[in-house]
Order: C-alpha cells, then structure tokens, then sequence
C-alpha cells in the first residue's frame, strides 16, 4: 500500500502544481511595479530547491545509500498516516492561497496597496501556504518512509523559513504596529497556542 499511496500522491502533488501556476497566470492583473521586491536571484534559487526536493521524494535514482535506508517500517498505517497529513497540508496551502485572493504572489514582495490579511488561516498562522506545503511534504516523507523524504523536508524548511522572514521584513517595514501585533497573536509557520 506504501507504494500505491506514493503513486497516488505524485498525482495529487502533479494537479497541484498545475492549479498553483494556473491560478498565478490567471490571476494576474496588470498592476502597477511592486512597493518592495526580493533580489533578482533569490527566486531562481527557491525553485531549484523546490525542484531538487521533489526529485529527492519522487527520483527512484536518487534513492542510494543512506538516502535509501528507512527511517519508519513500511507499515499501511503508517502510509496512511502520512497521506492523512499530506492531504491535510495540501487542503491548508489551498485554502490560504484562496483567502489571500489578489496579495498573494510566488516571489516576495509587496504590491502597490496591499494590506495585511490577518483572517482566515492567516489568524493563527502568518505563514499558512508554507506549513500547508511543509505538511504535505513531511506527509509524503512518511509515504516514502526513506531518508530522502526526510531531506527533502529540512530542504523546504529552511527555504521557507528564510523566505518567510524576508516576507517578515518587507511587512513589518510597511505595517510597523499593526505587523506586530499580528506577529504577536499568529504563529510563524505552526498556530500559536
């Protein structure tokens, strides 16, 4: 059953990706250049390593070594397990994708007038579309159940975690008070409790 559900998931992350890059070309509107932007080279180097994460869970070469070695049994429930919180990730970046409607963009920066969504999933987290993929990958790990599921995990990791603190930087600089505040009621990447 590992195996099935690790098919079944490579097609769930397949239609993903298309919805993620269907959504962003369709719901561009012309508008005006960004208040604030990352540097030039920083988005190619988040989707090699978004590429590079996915090779590592779905590459049956990239599975030597330690790579190939199991962290958890091969077990059905544990498989189960994993395509639970992999689901329940995928439904969380959705559905914050979704809330953020016309703010929400595949490079950091800050559009001309935006404001600070603080509703929705962004109420308990400020990063919600970043734990959503975490989850889902750490659910595909699972399904894997090899080290280099595991790696792919710490890879996307810290990607997000640096990009969210740079998203972090451009929102506290334009938000000042009202950023904090947030900050100090949602979580970073988990709900805060």
């Amino acid at each position: 059953m590992p195996a099935e559900l690790l098919k079944v998931s490579a097609l769930i992350w397949t239609i993903f990706g298309a919805y993620w890059v269907l959504s962003a070309v369709v719901g561009r509107k012309p508008s005006a250049p960004p208040a604030r932007s990352e540097p030039p080279l920083y988005r190619p180097l988040r989707i090699a390593l978004l590429a590079f994460a996915f090779i590592l869970l779905f590459w049956k070469p990239g599975a030597f070594g330690i790579l190939a070695a199991r962290f958890v049994p091969p077990k059905n429930a544990i498989a189960i397990v994993g395509f639970a919180v992999f689901l329940t990730g995928l439904g969380i970046a959705v559905w914050a994708r979704i809330h953020l409607g016309q703010y929400w963009s595949d490079k950091v920066m800050l559009q001309a007038g935006h404001r600070l969504v603080r509703t929705g999933p962004y109420a308990c987290m400020r990063h919600p579309i970043y734990s959503g993929v975490l989850f889902a990958i750490a659910g595909t790990a699972i399904i894997l159940g090899q080290w280099r599921g595991l790696l792919a995990f710490l890879l996307m990791l810290a990607n997000y975690s640096i990009k969210a603190r740079r998203e972090e930087e451009i929102l506290r600089a334009q938000f000042g008070a009202e950023f904090e505040e947030h900050q100090s009621r949602a979580g970073f990447l988990l709900p805060r409790l």
